[in-house]
């Protein structure tokens, strides 16, 4: 049968193919559908997404923003917890961690696409908040070797 699926065996991997396959579902049905159907429809032309010159609608930019946000953090939880495997780190505390990365990340950034209110900028923090406390605490925990 051959090897078992390391996946399996480490919720914080899941977590990151999560964070990444996130990331690409932002970037696929909130940024890259609208511009092509701005581009098919000719109401843009290809060339009219200058990332330095704001476009589209306001949920269409809080949806640029929210992209970058992942992508500026996915290196940091991808680190985080590729150290984890390089040194075999062996921490229920670290899955769980990990774990709850995802589900913040998605309220976060359903929260952000969704809203510019302030209540929504208050829960958007919030959820930005326990990520940060998890890749503290992930940290921690690759310092401390447990």
């Amino acid at each position: 049968m051959g090897e078992p699926n390391r996946l399996m065996s480490h919720p914080s991997l899941w977590s990151l193919l999560a964070f990444v396959v996130w990331t690409l579902v932002i970037v696929l049905f909130g940024i890259g559908a609208p511009r092509i159907a701005a581009v098919l429809a000719r109401r843009a032309p290809p060339k009219s997404f200058a990332a330095d010159v704001p476009h589209g609608s306001e949920r269409y930019r809080r949806t640029l923003r929210a992209h970058a946000n992942c992508v500026e953090n996915l290196p940091v939880f991808a680190t985080l917890v590729l150290l984890s495997r390089v040194t075999a780190l062996e921490s229920s505390l670290f899955e769980v961690l990990a774990v709850l990365v995802m589900p913040a990340r998605v309220v976060q950034t359903s929260v952000h696409i969704a809203s510019g209110g302030n209540r929504a900028v208050i829960v958007r923090f919030w959820f930005f908040i326990v990520q940060l406390g998890c890749f503290f605490g992930m940290a921690l925990l690759l310092m401390l070797g447990n």
